[in-house]
């Protein structure tokens, strides 16, 4: 097994910090570095980066506990063969790429179910008002039964959390740099290759977050961000790989 490296290390000190800070302070550290959807008013510019040190609160622990496995996993062999500021620079752009395609997908849905309920007669800017500010009367009571307000509502105050869209463009790359590696997973029996593993992964979340149907059974799922994580990941790769820059280390 190879040793942690050093970036992988303060990755993984600065994810526990993050964790164990925003149980002991709460709800607000949720409100203030999870990432919502850009037109929330709790949206602010920094979420982006800071949502990829947030995790589940606790009971869940495994949120964590499988990031940083994942972290520490294909994280140490590709710092081990780019360097450290490479393997960082990397790690941030897969997270914040995660974060770019899954307030895309936020946007799609959301405008989409708003044009739906301006189309039933509710103008866009009383069903903003409403979300806003919560005022509840006879017309918005009606407002809230629509299956569009329901679609709408899960993406205008959802929040993303978790190195996972990052998680996933590390995965990406190994199974890039390494795609016979033998994979053996805890839920699949057999030794999986890199290059069979990872295409499939990344189908069965964009599977889910078209569909709605989470293949793992929790439906709280930020399926965008990691299929985000991975696109990033993939084209990085490419790119470096077409340029001849895929062993070439920053540091």
């Amino acid at each position: 097994m190879m040793n942690i490296t050093p970036v992988v290390k303060q990755l993984l000190i600065i994810n526990v910090i993050f964790y164990i800070g925003s149980q002991l302070i709460g709800d607000q550290a949720y409100k203030m570095f999870a990432l919502y959807y850009f037109e929330n008013p709790d949206f602010r510019f920094w979420q982006p980066l800071t949502h990829m040190f947030m995790h589940a609160p606790m009971p869940n622990l495994s949120h964590i506990l499988f990031n940083m496995f994942g972290l520490y996993s294909f994280g140490s062999a590709l710092e081990h063969y780019w360097g450290g500021k490479k393997f960082l620079f990397f790690y941030i752009s897969c997270g914040l790429g995660a974060a770019v395609v899954q307030s895309l997908a936020n946007l799609y849905f959301f405008h989409g179910a708003l044009n739906g309920l301006a189309e039933s007669g509710f103008p866009k800017s009383e069903v903003f008002s409403f979300l806003n500010d919560g005022i509840l009367n006879n017309r918005t009571q009606e407002l809230v039964k629509m299956a569009n307000f329901q679609n709408l509502g899960s993406s205008y105050f959802s929040t993303a959390v978790g190195a996972s869209g990052a998680i996933y463009g590390i995965i990406v790359a190994f199974a890039f740099m390494f795609p016979n590696a033998e994979l053996a997973l805890m839920f699949i029996p057999v030794p999986v290759k890199a290059k069979y593993f990872v295409p499939v992964l990344v189908g069965l979340d964009l599977f889910s977050g078209v569909t709605g149907f989470s293949i793992f059974g929790d439906g709280n799922v930020a399926h965008f961000a990691h299929v985000g994580g991975a696109l990033f990941g993939f084209i990085m790769m490419w790119f470096w790989k077409k340029n001849q820059f895929n062993n070439t280390r920053f540091n």
